[in-house]
């Protein structure tokens, strides 16, 4: 079942905001989310992936650069590969997945506006950005079912599914 025994998963965190307190065990559970999703995808090989936490401000920024669209976003998604072709890191021969910007301002306000917990949509967004860098999209309403399926299932197998 589980098809990354020996595959080793590097996911570096970085924290360039400053508006909103990380919970310790965040960042454990975020590494946790990265690999689920791996793992139910059956993903083959060492992986690498970049985490960051911005402010709102900075994800508008980037928005408004990278996708014409001048307003504050939850996460963005920066992948590297396409078609399931990545390029490699030379010095460990990893495949270079890509980065995950998350606002951490945007999770906060979703969380209370959700009901649930900080952890749980943090862990949500970054599995989602997850499928993103692995090719999935959400363009049209069967490949979003499809996404929204597969998030599901990777937050019940970290505990955090439904209502949690």
């Amino acid at each position: 079942m589980m098809a990354m025994t020996n595959d080793k998963v590097r996911v570096t965190i970085a924290d360039r905001q400053k508006k909103v307190r990380i919970p310790s065990g965040l960042r454990m559970l975020i590494r946790r989310a990265c690999i689920a999703v791996l793992r139910e995808e059956k993903f083959q090989g060492d992986a690498e992936v970049s985490v960051t936490f911005v402010d709102n401000d900075q994800i508008r920024r980037l928005n408004a650069k990278f996708r014409d669209k001048d307003s504050a976003t939850d996460v963005l998604s920066f992948p590297m590969g396409e078609n399931g072709e990545y390029d490699l890191n030379p010095s460990t021969g990893a495949k270079l997945l890509g980065d995950v910007v998350l606002s951490m301002e945007k999770a906060a306000e979703q969380a209370q506006e959700y009901e649930h917990s900080f952890e749980r949509e943090v862990c949500y967004l970054t599995v989602h950005s997850m499928l993103h860098l692995l090719g999935y999209d959400h363009m049209n309403s069967e490949e979003k079912a499809v996404m929204r399926m597969k998030e599901e299932t990777v937050m019940s197998q970290i505990g955090l599914g439904l209502n949690k």
